[in-house]
C-alpha cells in the first residue's frame, strides 16, 4: 500500500516531464517543421558517409574527450586536497573553486579572447620573451576552443569529485598508511577507487557539455573549427535546413546517452568490484 501512494506521487512529475519535455524533444527530433522522420534520416544516413561531416562528429568526440580527461585529470587533485584540508579556510578556497559557475559562459569566453588575441597577453608575451617574432594564432584553433571548455567545465568537475572525496572515510587513509602504504599508493589504492562513482559522475557531465557548448566554441574556435553544436546552429538559425538540424541533434543525443551508459555501467562494475 505504501509503495502504491509513493508510486501515485510520481505521476504528476513524469506526466509534466513527459508533456512539457520528451514529447516536445522527440517531434523536433523526428519530425521538425515541414519535414518528415524519413528525411531526418536520410539526411542522418548521409551525414555518416560525408567526410565533412564525419570530421565535425570526430572533432566534436575528441576534443570532448580531451576535455573531459583535463577536467577529471586537474578537478579530482583540487577537490581531493580541499576535501582533506583541516584549514579554516577551506571553506573559502572552495567557494573561489567554483565561483565560476557563477559567471556567464559569454563572460569568461571574452576573457579567453582577449588572452588568446593577435594583440593579447599571451602573444605579446612570447614577443617579448624572444621565443616569436610576431605573435601566433591561436584563436580559432582546436587549442582555443579546449582551453575554453575545460576552464568552462572545471568547476563542474572539482564540486563533483568534492561530493564523492568528501563522503571517504579520512580514517581509511590513517589506515592505509598505518599498514605502509605511502601517500600516493593510499590515493590511489584508497581515495580513487572509493571515489569512483564521482569521477564516473563528473566525467560525464564534463563530456555531455563539452560536446553540447555552442557559445565557446562558436567564439573561440570561428567558422573553421566547427563541431556539432555550431553544425547545429548553422542549419538551424542560417540555412534552415530542418532535416540537417534534426540529424545533427540526433547524432549529439546519442553521443551524449551513449557516454552516459557507459560512464553508468563503469560506475556499477568498480561499485560491485
Amino acid at each position: 500500500m505504501h509503495s502504491r501512494k509513493s508510486a501515485l506521487l510520481l505521476v504528476p512529475g513524469l506526466a509534466f516531464l513527459l508533456v512539457g519535455f520528451l514529447v516536445p524533444t522527440l517531434l523536433m527530433l523526428f519530425s521538425p517543421p515541414g519535414t518528415g522522420a524519413a528525411e531526418v534520416f536520410a539526411r542522418l544516413g548521409r551525414m555518416l558517409t560525408d567526410p565533412y561531416d564525419l570530421r565535425i562528429i570526430w572533432r566534436t568526440v575528441r576534443l570532448g574527450l580531451i576535455v573531459t580527461a583535463l577536467c577529471v585529470g586537474l578537478g579530482f587533485p583540487i577537490a581531493y586536497l580541499l576535501a582533506r584540508s583541516t584549514s579554516r579556510w577551506a571553506g573559502v578556497l572552495l567557494a573561489l573553486a567554483i565561483f565560476p559557475l557563477l559567471l556567464s559562459n559569454v563572460v569568461r569566453t571574452f576573457g579567453w579572447l582577449v588572452i588568446l588575441g593577435a594583440n593579447g597577453a599571451v602573444g605579446q608575451a612570447l614577443v617579448a620573451t624572444g621565443l616569436v617574432d610576431r605573435a601566433p594564432q591561436l584563436l580559432y584553433t582546436e587549442l582555443a576552443i579546449v582551453l575554453g571548455l575545460t576552464q568552462l567545465f572545471l568547476p563542474l568537475a572539482v564540486i563533483s569529485c568534492y561530493s564523492a572525496v568528501a563522503q571517504v572515510d579520512p580514517g581509511l587513509d590513517e589506515a592505509a598508511r598505518g599498514l605502509g602504504a605511502g601517500r600516493v599508493r593510499t590515493f590511489w589504492s584508497v581515495v580513487v577507487p572509493l571515489s569512483s562513482p564521482g569521477i564516473v559522475v563528473a566525467a560525464t557531465l564534463v563530456f555531455a557539455g563539452a560536446v553540447t557548448a555552442y557559445t565557446t566554441p562558436y567564439l573561440l574556435g570561428g567558422s573553421g573549427q566547427r563541431m556539432l553544436a555550431t553544425q547545429l546552429y548553422a542549419y538551424s538559425s542560417v540555412t534552415v535546413d530542418w532535416a540537417s538540424a534534426s540529424a545533427t541533434a540526433l547524432v549529439m543525443t546519442v553521443l551524449v546517452f551513449l557516454v552516459s551508459g557507459l560512464s553508468s555501467a563503469f560506475g556499477r562494475k568498480g561499485a560491485t568490484a
